[in-house]
């Protein structure tokens, strides 16, 4: 097939996934077009069959905003024109799937040539903070059902939508997924030397583009409780509007000299691999794919009980969930797995088995595919 993906470049389990995705179907032998503002986050370097197509977005001073939208669908026109796509997938509801739906009719005037068929992958908070906005609602309902099939990435957020939106689109449950080849614990001893230097604390995680949803001041909070009881750094990795707050939560709670603020990260793997416990206390997940990349390296994880963790995480077995507002408890736990030998063993062991089971690219990725290739034949009929 021949497949253009569209997808934010930025740092998030959206543009992530998309990405991974699109090197997947490449090494299944599809011709691949990846369609956004900037390379992906994870593109990486020169694959055969995939192919980057920069969108380029004009400012006028007339506009109040770069025009982000039409730019974007005029770029899947001619993208579509030039390569013959078969089908355009939109990652992230907001506002790929407005400007794919504006795309297709563009395409659909006589004489334009073949319309490929628009399939929107729904990820999150484009459903949840910001596709259930008033201001946006009824245009991305819209766009959902005008597309010619719909995807999300957990079946919590599959109900969130139906809730959520006015939409009549059926919506297929495609889990995010791990080239678990890749994700898995490593040796890497001298980093972990490198913050924890008496070799005798434990090191805490966590990695996200700290957003809001994500509650990093939190983070901070649990971590403090656990550093009461047991000797232990706090590693936040990642950049984001909340990460000064967090220091500042630091400072207030007297660890900042715990703490340690890396930045963005390409290589997330060697971090990981030298962790002891993630904290993934949000407000919302839709999927959760960091706690997802913790467990395949055989990092433990406390997270919130919202939205889709618990597909992923089986408390007490595989991780640990608690109730958002039980930050202390959430600590309690992170003591607990970090004291006890055994359990640490076990919970990282069963995390591991649980990805390989359930999350492994070869898994998914193939139902990408049968999904493509029921909505070709759908359309043809």
């Amino acid at each position: 097939m021949n497949i253009g993906i569209v997808c934010y470049a930025s740092v998030g389990g959206s543009g992530i996934v998309a990405t991974e995705l699109a090197k997947s179907l490449a090494v299944r032998g599809h011709a691949v077009h990846v369609l956004s503002t900037d390379t992906p986050f994870r593109l990486g370097s020169f694959q055969p069959g995939l192919t980057f197509h920069r969108v380029r977005t004009p400012a006028y001073p007339l506009f109040r905003e770069p025009q982000y939208v039409i730019a974007l669908a005029n770029r899947m026109v001619q993208v579509a024109r030039e390569q013959g796509l078969d089908i355009i997938h939109a990652h992230y509801a907001v506002p790929h799937a407005t400007a794919a739906y504006l795309a297709k009719q563009i395409l659909l005037r006589p004489g334009k040539g073949p319309v490929p068929r628009i399939i929107t992958t729904l990820h999150g908070t484009d459903i949840t903070l910001v596709g259930s906005d008033h201001s946006y609602a009824e245009t991305v309902a819209f766009s959902i059902d005008g597309s010619d099939g719909v995807t999300a990435v957990s079946e919590s957020l599959r109900q969130e939508t139906y809730t959520s939106l006015s939409i009549q689109k059926p919506i297929t449950v495609i889990p995010n997924f791990l080239d678990c080849d890749i994700y898995q614990r490593i040796q890497a001893a001298p980093l972990r030397a490198r913050y924890c230097p008496s070799g005798c604390e434990k090191l805490v995680i966590h990695v996200s583009n700290f957003r809001p949803v994500k509650r990093v001041p939190a983070v901070v909070q649990i971590f403090a409780s656990i550093a009461s009881r047991v000797r232990a750094r706090l590693l936040l990795v990642g950049d984001g509007p909340d990460l000064g707050a967090a220091l500042d939560e630091a400072k207030a709670l007297d660890v900042a000299h715990l703490v340690d603020a890396l930045g963005e990260q390409d290589q997330i793997i060697p971090l990981l691999s030298i962790a002891d416990l993630f904290l993934l206390p949000s407000s919302q997940e839709s999927f959760g794919l960091a706690a997802l990349e913790a467990m395949a390296c055989e990092v433990p994880v406390v997270a919130s009980r919202v939205g889709g963790l618990h597909e992923v995480i089986e408390h007490g077995v595989t991780g640990f969930l608690r109730d958002p507002s039980d930050l202390e408890g959430m600590a309690d736990d992170g003591v607990l797995v970090l004291t006890d030998s055994d359990l640490h063993a076990r919970v990282a062991s069963a995390g591991r088995r649980s990805v390989r089971k359930r999350f492994c690219r070869d898994l998914i990725v193939p139902q990408y595919e049968q999904f493509y290739e029921e909505v070709l034949a759908n359309s043809s009929e």
